[in-house]
């Protein structure tokens, strides 16, 4: 397992304090999410309620997602790409045109040859083709490449927080 990363001192980031404990319990929560307060308290030095209390914080600032994450492909989802997107014009509103069509699951803006990564998830061909569409159809949409997945080598969520 590699070091945690120093993301500096102590913050206060959308209302919420990122002390050394919260960082800690976010580092939990990465290894394990089903943990219970108590657990957590156990590790991080707290009482269950304090654990109960900070946790909630963090989920209501959004700094936190407490979610299962599974293989696609598994599910029945046969098709996995993701798709560099070319605009032109405001970069915001292409992001929120493309974020609101079915299928898609992620969206970045990046700098590069691309001003958007697309994940996209598909039953099959036929319903990557629709996604892709749709995408092509967002008025500020220049051009796609899409990279499909052949396999899920690595999936991980869990990055240092100090």
């Amino acid at each position: 397992m590699t070091e945690p990363l120093d993301p500096g001192p102590t913050r206060r980031v959308n209302g919420v304090v990122l002390d050394d404990t919260a960082k800690r319990i976010i580092e939990v929560l990465q290894e394990d999410g089903r943990l219970s307060y108590a657990a957590i308290g156990k590790i991080v030095g707290l009482s269950e309620a304090a654990v109960r209390q900070r946790v909630q914080r963090l989920l209501e600032s959004g700094l936190v997602q407490v979610v299962g994450v599974t293989d696609p492909m598994t599910l029945g989802f046969n098709r996995q790409a993701m798709i560099g997107v070319r605009t032109n014009g405001d970069l915001n509103a292409a992001a929120d045109a493309v974020s609101e069509l079915d299928g898609v699951e992620y969206v970045v803006i990046t700098a590069g040859s691309f001003d958007l990564m697309v994940e996209v998830v598909a039953e099959d061909d036929a319903r990557l083709l629709d996604i892709l569409a749709a995408i092509r159809a967002v008025d500020t949409v220049e051009s796609t490449e899409t990279f499909l997945y052949l396999k899920l080598r690595k999936q991980t969520y869990a990055w240092g927080t100090r």
